[in-house]
């Protein structure tokens, strides 16, 4: 009796999948062979495991052989079967009378074999006796329910056995997979030109990268755990500690720039970053990180601030020398006295856009945020105020400018305040002007309102410098635009400037 090529094929992997060869050492087994035999009262009992050119016994009792061919397989039929397969006399069944088994030792008359099947439906084999005088009444009931009872045990250990197998490959697998993932990553990490490390979830280190050991030239395996903090600058431990704890209380990247010992002794700057890795459930599994020596870019950008600063410093300088060149040339024409006083007073506007935009050191950055547009209006009006009454008051929201609008800002509001100091509401003593600000998506609008002043009348004749240098700074430098209204109760400027116009960002 064979299989079909499909059924073959399937059959072959199920049965490779019990590890029959595990499964013949088991003791358990034997044990049910045993007791098949007591029970059915028969010289022999077998756990065949019928396979395409052989059956073999798993257990056996009564028999000294552990396979024979399956064409002399009694149990290759009665494992199709759906319940017991009984052989009275063998030598009297057409399938059996001529098999070498029948006609030779262990001269088989009696045959009954419960089918052993897997949980996929396909026949592995049977659970069988054998006895070699005829037994025409065959088994009794209780023994037919006693073999089945006995063949589902046998199948149960066996599907044990499976189950343990399956769980072995998955888990062989497993290890190699994660020693390949190990790998692969180490691999990585050493050919990075960062140092790399991680941690455990409470933080505790566990790994570092070949370049951390070549850059610091410590020890494998001296820095794990706490004793990477010793690795700092005493100056940056407290800090880099505290901002490490807050990333592990709270699970917010690490970033952080401190002094690292190099192995010379000398400390670097670099840049620690870390990120963690949550599992399924998440919660975090491990902490990433990796340190970047950036000594050099540290070094260079503390030069280029030094170098700017300077510059901006000769700037300022030059910037007072041209209004004392004006100063002392005024002197010598008086009849150039108001111009030079004009002049001059631009010249300082213009200084002060530039002392707020300009880099700063510790000592001489102002209070006011440097990328404020209140903030430099606020130091370009200082000058306009009277204590506690200021004069110029200014509201809305506040916009972020660079250098790009700073100066062209500073000359525009310069000459407004000037033109009202002398001959619009700053030129009384009880005259103020509102500055609104109102922003929008595509313009700001910033409203100059003066009131308090002397009567308002439209000019009669095409405007003078002043009002020239105000349509180049708001239109020409900004590209926006200028409204006047020419009200009796005080003069309204509405300046609308394109949003992109304020900042470079």
């Amino acid at each position: 009796m064979t299989d079909a090529p499909a059924d073959a094929e399937t059959r072959a992997r199920v049965i490779a999948s019990y590890d029959v060869d595990g499964a013949r050492a088991g003791g358990e087994l034997d044990d049910i062979v045993n007791f098949a035999a007591e029970l059915c009262a028969a010289p022999v009992s077998l756990i065949s495991l019928v396979e395409e050119e052989y059956q073999r016994f798993l257990a056996r009792r009564g028999i000294e052989l552990d396979s024979t061919p399956r064409s002399q397989s009694f149990c290759a039929h009665a494992m199709h079967g759906a319940a017991i397969m009984e052989v009275p006399d063998a030598t009297q069944d057409a399938r059996f009378a001529d098999n070498p088994l029948v006609i030779g030792p262990p001269h088989i008359r009696f045959y009954a074999g419960t089918p052993l099947v897997s949980s996929e439906g396909v026949p592995l084999g049977a659970l069988c006796v054998i006895d070699s005088v005829p037994r025409p009444e065959g088994l009794t009931p209780m023994q037919r329910r006693g073999l089945a009872v006995l063949a589902r045990g046998a199948m149960s250990r066996l599907d044990d056995r499976r189950t343990a197998r399956e769980q072995g490959i998955a888990e062989r697998e497993s290890r190699r997979a994660l020693e390949e993932s190990d790998m692969r990553f180490r691999t990585l990490a050493d050919s990075m030109p960062q140092m790399v490390w991680s941690t455990l979830p409470d933080g505790f280190h566990d790994y570092y990268n070949a370049r951390w050991y070549e850059y610091t030239g410590m020890p494998v395996g001296s820095t794990d755990g706490a004793a990477w903090n010793g690795m700092f600058h005493p100056d940056d431990r407290d800090t880099a500690w505290a901002a490490w704890r807050h990333s592990l209380a709270t699970g917010d990247p690490y970033s952080i720039e401190y002094r690292l010992r190099h192995r010379d002794g000398t400390y670097r700057w670099v840049l620690g970053r870390a990120l963690p890795m949550y599992g399924p459930d998440g919660t975090i599994q491990r902490w990433f990180g990796t340190c970047t020596d950036i000594h050099s870019q540290k070094l260079a950008l503390e030069e280029r601030e030094i170098i700017s600063q300077e510059l901006s410093h000769r700037i300022k300088n030059i910037f007072a020398v041209i209004s004392g060149l004006i100063g002392f040339s005024a002197r010598g024409r008086p009849e150039f006295a108001g111009i030079a006083n004009d002049l001059r007073q631009r010249i300082t506007a213009l200084g002060r856009a530039h002392d707020f935009v300009r880099p700063h050191s510790a000592q001489s950055q102002p209070s006011a945020q440097q990328d404020s547009l209140t903030g430099l209006l606020a130091d370009l009006f200082e000058a306009y105020q009277q204590g506690d009454s200021p004069r110029i008051i200014v509201r809305g929201d506040d916009i972020a400018i660079d250098d790009r609008s700073a100066t062209p800002i500073a000359l525009l509001f310069h000459e407004l305040a000037t033109n009202a100091t002398k001959y619009g509401a700053l030129s009384t003593s009880d005259g103020t002007v509102a500055l609104t600000i109102h922003t929008g998506a595509v313009t700001h609008d910033l409203v100059w309102r003066e009131r308090g002043g002397p009567a308002v009348s439209p000019p009669t004749k095409t405007g003078g410098f002043g009002s020239q240098l105000i349509e180049l700074s708001a239109v020409r430098q900004l590209g926006g635009t200028v409204t006047r209204d020419w009200a009796p109760e005080g003069l309204t400027v509405t300046i609308a400037i394109p949003v992109a116009a304020f900042s470079r960002a």
